[in-house]
């Protein structure tokens, strides 16, 4: 049967069956992708007036026009398509032909311009005012679109609120939607005259909030006058929430008032908003995404708010979707595993992979799959080749850091064993196979550090790539421009992922779960979910290295000091003096000196240089092993066979019983 939501521009529809008579999905799909023309009016910028009348509660506020475009999705193999809404930000007023014709040309187009640029590019570059109001104004124009639609569609069958949190869930992925704690209170009190408490009530019912990060900078927080500029009535809210939370603070914590200022959600040292704990306080539930990362969630970032509701905070571990990152990226290894297990069920339920183990023993599939590898790297070594202007043998080991660019991530940390690795085939020590070192990533805009590690790459990439003592013995590329379409080529292709992250600063990884589902061994930290991966594939199928997060926030309590690591190892000592003293920048030494010294008057934050001799010991560990052509072969295969649990498909369950608590719509066979 096919129903359709009846509301006008909507066209929503829910696909189930085939009964004779009904449209063919190509025919509803056809109706679907029409975008439905339903808009909704932003609000920013204006004056907050007296509260408790039906309307906005600002006034000569700047509108914004918030356009739907529909997008139907579909599961694999799925009878049912849903719906993916997207927001595009259109003016109220495309020309002022007024001030056009007194002369004034920019201005007759600046509302336009102003109101389209929310929704041109995101995450622009917040390291000025400018850029932090552009993403205040894109955080709150998305979300506030997507509740007031939430609302619109709810209101359609139903006229009691307290419904609503049975119909809807809003996940808040991280802070930067965080707002909509605020704006869906706006809705309820100041659109539909709820009074507050029915509305905290239902709000809070309504929302979760997904952690993704453990760093205490990147837990965001807006400052009070600019959200007194761009949402005025929000901020009347949040001090309103805030008010109500803290008196119950203090009642079950009676004189704590050192609790109290840790728990507000206003930081009044900073004169700002902690949107983090606008989330938790907004929230049923708070969850991590890997085990360790919801343990030191609760340890360390949000310690009283886990005191005061401990049964609030749950783990969901992330996820991968088989269908994107095996069965499309990767269609040999595909139908190599649909022919072993003697079907394609493991494309729904991974757990099927377990069926691999015996193949570890299997001649032909054996050969099958190392010949699947081989085709694979050829594929990345032309991908390289086209992006980045570097041949690369495929029959090197292809050992790939592919991530957000990020110091705790420790692409740094990488380059010190590339540079390592250079210097002892320059002297003949190192009697190793040949190693082709893949790099990729982004940095965020203002990232200044993480921009200067990518430059540092290439900078030691044109120096070993150029070098004929070392030839095809190692050579480093960093591919441009990367992408998913970039991935679906580099995660088949690779044979080591590096995961290296600082002990205690990665909140999962899901990269970690593709390369190890495509036969990738890691190497890495017990950071994030490489803990679970461990579990899960076996200590010998897995390079494990450096300092754990209890050891390494010992290191630091008792007064890391980077230059003993400096001193003590001669190795180490001679790769930062390159690089400090401009060997892989023509000569320049000041080229990196801020990276020098984020290392050394920095004090190491990351700890790169504490874990310098554990990572490297460990890569000469990897290269033994990559010498025993069959084991490693044999590692692979139970790399892909263990990785069962990882499915995006668990994930979702996850969420759905742990957090949504929303029965299944279509059980799963």
């Amino acid at each position: 049967m096919a129903h359709e939501d009846d509301r006008d521009g909507v066209g929503v529809a829910v696909l189930s069956g085939a009964d004779h008579g009904d449209p063919t999905v190509s025919e509803r799909l056809d109706e679907l992708l029409e975008p439905p023309g339903w808009t909704l009016e932003i609000d920013l910028d204006g004056d907050p007036t007296t509260g408790g009348q039906r309307g906005p509660l600002v006034v000569d506020a700047e509108e914004v026009v918030a356009m739907a475009y529909d997008t139907p999705t579909s599961g694999h193999d799925a009878v049912n398509v849903v719906n993916l809404r997207l927001w595009s930000a259109r003016a109220t007023r495309d020309f002022d032909l007024g001030t056009f014709n007194a002369g004034n040309y920019v201005e007759a187009v600046q509302q336009k311009t102003s109101s389209e640029t929310l929704s041109k590019v995101l995450y622009p570059n917040d390291q000025t005012a400018k850029g932090q109001e552009l993403r205040l104004k894109q955080e709150y124009f998305f979300v506030s679109a997507s509740l007031q639609d939430i609302v619109a569609r709810f209101l359609k069958s139903h006229d009691d609120f307290q419904l609503l949190p049975d119909k809807a869930t809003v996940q808040l992925n991280d802070t930067h939607p965080a707002l909509g704690v605020a704006e869906l209170m706006h809705i309820l009190v100041d659109h539909h005259d709820l009074p507050w408490r029915e509305a905290w009530e239902i709000t809070r019912r309504c929302f979760n909030y997904t952690n993704h990060t453990l760093l205490p900078e990147a837990l965001e927080t807006w400052p009070i006058p600019m959200l007194q500029d761009v949402l005025p009535r929000h901020l009347e809210i949040i001090f309103d929430i805030n008010e109500a939370f803290l008196g119950t603070v203090r009642e079950q914590f009676p004189g704590e008032e050192d609790r109290v200022q840790r728990l507000s959600l206003v930081d009044d040292a900073a004169n700002a908003i902690r949107m983090a704990h606008l989330a938790v306080v907004g929230s049923q539930h708070v969850n991590g995404v890997a085990e360790l990362h919801t343990k030191l969630l609760t340890r360390h970032v949000f310690p009283d708010f886990s005191e005061l509701w401990p049964d609030k905070f749950v783990n969901v571990t992330n996820g991968v979707t088989p269908r994107r990152w095996l069965r499309q990226a990767n269609p040999e290894l595909s139908a190599l595993i649909t022919d072993y297990l003697g079907g394609d069920r493991w494309i729904t339920r991974l757990e099927d992979l377990a069926g691999l183990e015996g193949a570890v023993d299997d001649a032909a599939f054996r050969q099958r799959f190392q010949a699947i590898k081989h085709a694979n790297k050829q594929r990345l070594a032309t991908l390289i080749e086209r992006r980045a202007g570097i041949e690369v043998p495929a029959d090197a080991m292809f050992d790939v850091h592919v991530k957000r660019l990020h110091e705790y991530k420790r692409q740094l940390l990488n380059v010190l064993h590339i540079i390592t690795r250079y210097n002892r085939i320059r002297r003949g020590e190192a009697d190793v196979g040949p190693r082709v070192a893949i790099f990729a990533g982004k940095a965020a805009p203002g990232y200044f550090l993480a921009k200067l590690i990518i430059n540092l790459i290439n900078d030691v990439a044109r120096v070993v790539n150029n070098d004929p003592a070392v030839g095809d013995r190692l050579k480093v590329a960093f591919i441009p421009n990367y992408n998913v379409s970039a991935a679906e080529v580099i995660m088949p292709g690779a044979e080591l992922s590096e995961q290296v992250s600082t002990a205690g600063t990665e909140a999962s990884g899901t990269g970690n779960m593709k390369f190890a589902l495509n036969g990738a061994l890691t190497v890495g930290t017990l950071d994030g979910a490489n803990i679970e991966i461990k579990e899960a594939v076996g200590d010998d199928n897995i390079f494990i290295f450096g300092l754990t997060e209890s050891q390494a926030e010992a290191v630091r309590a008792e007064g890391y000091d980077p230059h003993k690591p400096y001193e003590e190892n001669g190795e180490l000592r001679e790769v930062i003096d390159m690089i400090a003293g401009g060997y892989f920048s023509d000569g320049d030494a000041e080229r990196y000196r801020p990276l020098m010294d984020a290392l050394f008057p920095g004090g190491d934050r990351y700890l790169v240089l504490a874990d310098y001799a554990s990572y490297v010991a460990c890569q000469e560990t990897v290269d033994a092993a990559y010498a025993d052509a069959p084991a490693w072969l044999r590692r692979a295969i139970l790399n892909v066979a263990r990785m069962g649990s990882f499915s995006s498909d668990r994930t979702v369950h996850d969420y759905a019983t742990r957090v949504w608590h929303a029965p299944a719509v279509c059980p799963v066979q």
